[in-house]
């Protein structure tokens, strides 16, 4: 048996501080959509607070995320808290499905009972979330591939700078044409251009949370890759998931020929699966060729 004991700190941890900058801009700016809103009676600017609310909470669970997943393992929680972004990725992606229904709802209601909008105020308030939101995404964009963590939050703020610029379209369009439709029509835009991203990050923290192949892993070419180790005559009980964004794990059985050295074989697997999959942590067992072997996956 051979064990690599070691497992890499998540990403998140050197983001903190950009996370509670973009926050800070996100709350500012939430509380003067939600007064601009009801002054002006924009659905549209109340949809895209709902939305900043949002924004909001997933920097908040991003946060506590980090927190958690710096806690070092104890004897309940052998791998420590990893788990807890992924955690925080599931609530923030359900919590924007709820607030996109109810905009798509909203939209609907407006659509059958117009509404006449303060376009001048509407779209003043509008502007400043836009120069907010563009700020937010020049923070964070650097980093929203390194985790779900990072990338939910990217997200949020990028998909507020479009709303904030539906939300200034919406309001030259009524001040121009008088044609008020355009709100909750632009409100419903809204609500539908959340879902399908949100979908992508739901989708993304269920497979982890199942322990499914990480979707930067093609399992089928790292089997390939393993077989083509000189003394490896086959493989069996081969599993890769995910503990964390960027922490991939691997365990195996691997048959190898009775000549084979079983350290310098180990050794040659876990170079591999580091430099070309770039996985790490493995827990990987060796087995002579000719012992009793379920479901072995043997060169062709």
């Amino acid at each position: 048996m051979a064990h690599e004991h070691i497992v890499q700190r998540s990403t998140n941890a050197q983001h903190q501080k950009k996370l509670k900058i973009v926050l800070s801009m996100t709350l500012l700016y939430l509380i003067a959509e939600v007064v601009g809103g009801i002054f002006t009676k924009s659905l549209a600017l109340l949809a895209d607070a709902g939305h900043m609310l949002t924004d909001a909470g997933g920097l908040v669970l991003a946060l506590l995320a980090i927190h958690y997943a710096g806690r070092q393992p104890d004897s309940k929680n052998t791998f420590g808290y990893y788990r807890a972004e992924i955690l925080a990725a599931l609530a923030n992606a359900v919590v924007l499905i709820v607030i996109s229904v109810f905009i798509l709802y909203g939209a609907y209601e407006r659509l059958l009972h117009p509404h006449k909008v303060e376009t001048g105020n509407m779209m003043l308030i509008a502007v400043v979330g836009l120069f907010v939101n563009a700020a937010g995404v020049l923070v964070l964009r650097k980093d929203s591939g390194t985790s779900l963590n990072m990338r939910g939050a990217y997200f949020e703020v990028l998909s507020d700078a479009l709303t904030s610029v539906a939300v200034i379209v919406a309001g030259l369009i009524m001040r121009y044409t008088g044609w008020y439709f355009i709100d909750p029509i632009l409100s419903a835009g809204i609500g539908l251009f959340i879902l399908p991203r949100t979908w992508g990050l739901l989708k993304a923290s269920v497979n982890v949370l199942l322990e499914g192949v990480p979707a930067e892993v093609d399992l089928q070419q790292l089997r390939y890759d393993l077989l083509q180790i000189k003394g490896v005559a086959g493989l069996h009980d081969l599993h890769v998931w995910t503990l964390t964004s960027g922490v991939n794990l691997l365990s195996a059985h691997i048959v190898h020929l009775p000549a084979a050295d079983p350290m310098q074989l180990l050794r040659e697997v876990q170079e591999l699966l580091a430099h070309r999959h770039q996985i790490t942590h493995t827990t990987i067992q060796t087995e002579v060729e000719g012992a009793e072997l379920n479901e072995i996956y043997v060169h062709e």
